[in-house]
């Protein structure tokens, strides 16, 4: 499948969720590897101005998403894809728009997690995101584990 059939999905199905589709989630980038994702300030304010903390987390948990579903389709497999635990810092606030880089923790095996998914039906992996400030550094960073049960 190609890369842009497969993000056609992704879109589809954020789109198709109430409260992502609220925050104007867009794809703006994926390499293969790390998965970028934007959604502007003006949907995601707090009340102070700045990007609102669970605006944060929720785009750095659907980048994170994105990089497993996109793993498991590319290889042609369908699964259910759950976030297992996460951890978040809020470093500084953001007074932008909002974007989440995601990628595979640096120890992560994608062909033995699919490999793990094929065989037993089920397989977790570790994620790392970040949102950048856009005069360096960051505003928030993720790391979580996933997990995925194969269907079928």
């Amino acid at each position: 499948m190609s890369h842009e059939y497969l993000l056609a999905h992704l879109d589809a199905h954020y789109r198709g969720m109430p409260p992502v589709a609220a925050m104007e989630v867009a794809i703006v980038g994926y390499d293969g590897h790390a998965l970028r994702l934007r959604a502007p300030l003006s949907r995601n304010i707090n009340d102070k101005g700045c990007a609102f903390g669970g605006s944060l987390a929720s785009l750095m948990t659907l980048a994170a998403w994105g990089v497993v579903s996109l793993h498991i389709q590319a290889a042609g497999m369908e699964a259910e894809v759950y976030v297992a635990d996460s951890q978040i810092r809020y470093l500084a606030p953001l007074w932008g728009d909002l974007e989440a880089q995601a990628q595979a923790a640096p120890d992560v095996d994608w062909h033995a997690f699919l490999a793990t998914l094929a065989e037993r039906g089920r397989a977790r992996t570790e994620l790392v995101a970040r949102v950048a400030l856009p005069e360096g550094g960051d505003a928030a960073t993720f790391a979580a584990r996933f997990v995925a049960f194969r269907k079928g």
